[in-house]
């Protein structure tokens, strides 16, 4: 198979280096800092050309073939800048299970960068079985009113808009009773609870209390109950390599460990370095798929489980080089024991193996 760029695609990736060498040492290095700024990213790359790349044009984006994607996603890592707004998984949402007028809406702000999102998704008591969710939609005339509370939920105090799931009905089976909403996020009843993260961020995600918020009867997506179908494509499209942007970042920061080393190389080292070469080959065979239409469905649980082990792998070999003596690499170390969590759990993407891609019984 051959990697290599066409000519239309090497002509964007020389423009795009050129425009990353324009801002190169502007970058915000700092985790509070790069999240403070992400907004005026994901403009700044807008507003040049560079994202929304595989997205319709007529909601603002490009129309390109995915390959664009990852060119981006690997100059952004070799410049050292700021990874590809993450959202993905929103416009698939919106895209696949909205309606027409629903997208007219919402995806060209949301691709612009011009109205920021969240994604209430997991709860206290419902991150990995999110069927067992219990916060609660109650149709009140034409509003809906919310009560419940999120967690884990990113960019939560600085979004405009949250995709909610909710429970609208409690008297069938739990993944029938669930419902997807478009809630403004600039209202009372919604209160935020900022969570400090282990490696020192502190304004990266947190906690969002419900507790009387309302959304206009046409603000559900779909029907109600169908909102577990949204969600699914949602954590789908999360537990894709191909479009998480990250797997060209482990590769740079596994080299530029191994510059650092003086002697031979410790083992964690070695190891991670196998594992960012296994996803890097991985991820362009998911592209390649991709571009050939093919659908993975289930599978996307063993992109997750190899997305984990690499990024752990890398974690621990950040350890093994800089310890607790350099705080960018102790960083990398802290985010990465979050990957076996975050979008499901192992243990979770091993059951849906098990029983979704092998056919083994519960």
């Amino acid at each position: 198979m051959d990697f290599r760029d066409a000519p239309e695609e090497a002509a964007f990736r020389d423009r795009l280096r050129t425009w990353l060498a324009g801002r190169a040492g502007t970058f915000p290095k700092s985790g509070d800092e790069y999240w403070s700024r992400s907004a005026q990213w994901h403009r700044d790359l807008y507003g040049a050309g560079f994202f929304g790349l595989s997205w319709p044009t007529k909601y603002g984006g490009h129309d390109l073939p995915a390959v664009y994607d990852v060119i981006l996603d690997e100059e952004l890592a070799r410049a050292g800048a700021p990874a590809r707004p993450s959202l993905g998984y929103l416009v698939e949402g919106l895209g696949r299970h909205g309606s027409e007028e629903f997208r007219q809406r919402f995806l060209p702000g949301m691709i612009t960068g011009d109205e920021r999102w969240c994604q209430g998704f997991s709860e206290p008591g419902a991150g990995s079985d999110l069927a067992s969710l219990t916060t609660t939609a109650t149709l009140e005339g034409d509003e809906w009113v919310f009560h419940g509370h999120k967690v884990w939920t990113s960019y939560s105090d600085v979004a405009d808009w949250c995709l909610l799931l909710a429970r609208t009905d409690a008297t069938v089976r739990r993944h029938k009773g669930i419902s997807a909403f478009v809630v403004n996020m600039h209202q009372a009843g919604i209160e935020q609870r900022p969570l400090q993260m282990i490696n020192g961020v502190s304004n990266e995600f947190g906690q969002v209390l419900f507790d009387g918020a309302r959304a206009p009867a046409d603000h559900l997506i779909g029907e109600a109950g169908e909102g577990w179908a949204l969600a699914m494509t949602v954590v789908g499209h999360e537990r894709e390599p191909s479009t998480l942007g990250f797997s060209a970042r482990y590769g740079k920061l596994v080299r530029a460990m191994a510059a650092q080393v003086e002697g031979p190389p410790p083992a964690e080292l070695l190891w991670a370095a196998v594992e960012t070469e296994m996803l890097r080959l991985h991820v362009r065979r998911r592209l390649s798929e991709r571009l050939d239409e093919v659908v993975h469905g289930p599978a996307g649980s063993l992109d997750k489980l190899l997305m984990t082990w690499t990024e752990q792998s890398v974690g621990h070999a950040a350890l093994a080089v800089g310890g607790t003596r350099d705080p960018e690499l102790l960083s990398a170390y802290l985010y990465s024991r979050a990957q076996s969590v975050m979008g499901g759990t192992s243990q979770i993407q091993k059951n849906i193996i098990a029983t979704r891609i092998l056919g083994l019984e519960a």
